[in-house]
C-alpha cells in the first residue's frame, strides 16, 4: 500500500473558495481577464500556474498559500469551534437596552401631535379659502 500524500488538486480548491465567497465562474473569468471555460478549466486542473494562482487568490481575497493549502475539514472545524451553541434561534435572539412601550407611547404622543398640527392647518386653510369667497 502506498502512504504517499496525495497531491493538492488546487483547481478544486480555488472551485471550492469561490463557491464560499458566493462568486460565479463568470464573475471571476471578468476578474482575471479570461473567459468562462478558461475557469471551467482551471478549476479541473490539479495544478496552476504561479502567475495565475496568484491573479485568482487576489480576486478571491486570498493568499495564495491559502489556495493551496485549502482544505474542507478545516473550514469545517473553524465554523464548529466559532459557534458554541449550536441553537440557530439564540442569533435571532434580541435584548433591547429600551422599553419598547415607552417608544410606542412615545411615538404615539408623536403621531398625535402631528395630526393635531394637521387639523390645525386645514382650518387655517378653510378660514382663508372663506374670507377669499367673501371677498368676491
Amino acid at each position: 500500500m502506498d502512504t504517499a500524500t496525495k497531491p493538492k488538486h488546487i483547481g478544486r480548491n480555488i472551485s471550492r473558495i469561490r463557491e464560499l465567497r458566493g462568486m460565479k465562474q463568470e464573475a471571476l473569468a471578468t476578474a482575471i481577464g479570461v473567459s468562462q471555460q478558461s475557469v471551467s478549466n482551471i478549476e479541473g486542473s490539479e495544478t496552476v500556474d504561479e502567475e495565475k494562482l496568484q491573479a485568482i487568490a487576489e480576486v478571491l481575497g486570498v493568499t495564495a498559500d491559502g489556495i493551496k493549502n485549502y482544505s474542507d475539514e478545516a473550514v469545517f472545524n473553524i465554523i464548529g469551534n466559532t459557534v458554541n451553541n449550536h441553537d440557530n434561534a439564540s442569533f435571532f435572539q434580541y435584548q433591547p437596552t429600551f422599553n419598547p412601550l415607552d417608544k410606542l407611547v412615545d411615538a404615539y404622543e408623536e403621531n398625535k401631535k402631528l395630526y393635531e398640527r394637521l387639523v390645525q392647518a386645514e382650518k387655517e386653510k378653510v378660514e382663508y379659502l372663506e374670507k377669499l369667497l367673501k371677498g368676491k
